[in-house]
C-alpha cells in the first residue's frame, strides 16, 4: 500500500465538508496561531478526506481546523486561490471515525460528550470494546467511563457482571 500523502490533491473549498463526528476542539488563541502558521509557512500538512463519489464531495477525516482557516481567513483563501491540499483515504464509516479519533488523540483535546456519542454509535454499529480499544486507542476503563456518561443501558446489554456476595 502506498501512503496517501504521495498523492496530494488541490481541492476547491466548496467541494469539502466537515464530518459530523469530530470531537476535537481548538481554543481561539490556538486557532489564531494556526492561521498565523499557515500564513507564514503555508499548508505543510494536507487535510485527510474521504471522497464521496455520488455527491462529488470530500468529507474531512482529519484537518478540520486547517480547513476552517482557509474558509475564515481571507488572506489565506486568496493566496491559496480557494484550494485546500487534500489526501484521500478509502475506508468505511466506522474506520473513518476511528481514523479521526487516532489523528486527534495524538495532539488535541476531546469533548467528553462527543466522545461518548462516538463510543455509543460504534457500539450500536456492532463494534466490540476490543475493536474500539484497538482502532481508537482507548483502554477498557476509558470506554466504560464514556459509556457511563452516555447513560444508555443498551451499551451494557452484552456485558457480564460479577455477582455481589451477600453478607
Amino acid at each position: 500500500m502506498k501512503s496517501p500523502v504521495y498523492n496530494v490533491l488541490a481541492v476547491p473549498i466548496d467541494k469539502i465538508r466537515a464530518n459530523s463526528y469530530n470531537p476535537n476542539s481548538v481554543a481561539h488563541p490556538e486557532m489564531k496561531l494556526l492561521e498565523t502558521s499557515i500564513w507564514e509557512d503555508g499548508y505543510t500538512m494536507p487535510v485527510v478526506c474521504y471522497y464521496i463519489a455520488s455527491e462529488d464531495m470530500y468529507e474531512i477525516v482529519d484537518g478540520f481546523h486547517r480547513y476552517t482557516v482557509l474558509k475564515s481567513s481571507k488572506r489565506v483563501f486568496d493566496r491559496e486561490k480557494g484550494l485546500l491540499p487534500v489526501v484521500v483515504i478509502d475506508k468505511d464509516e466506522s474506520n473513518r471515525v476511528a481514523s479521526t479519533i487516532r489523528h486527534n488523540r495524538a495532539r488535541g483535546s476531546h469533548d467528553v460528550e462527543l466522545m461518548s456519542n462516538i463510543v455509543s454509535e460504534l457500539t450500536k454499529a456492532g463494534m466490540s470494546d476490543a475493536w474500539i480499544m484497538k482502532h481508537i486507542g482507548m483502554d477498557a476503563d476509558e470506554i466504560l467511563r464514556l459509556k457511563q456518561v452516555s447513560g444508555l443501558a443498551e451499551l451494557f446489554k452484552n456485558k457480564e457482571f460479577s455477582t455481589a456476595k451477600e453478607i
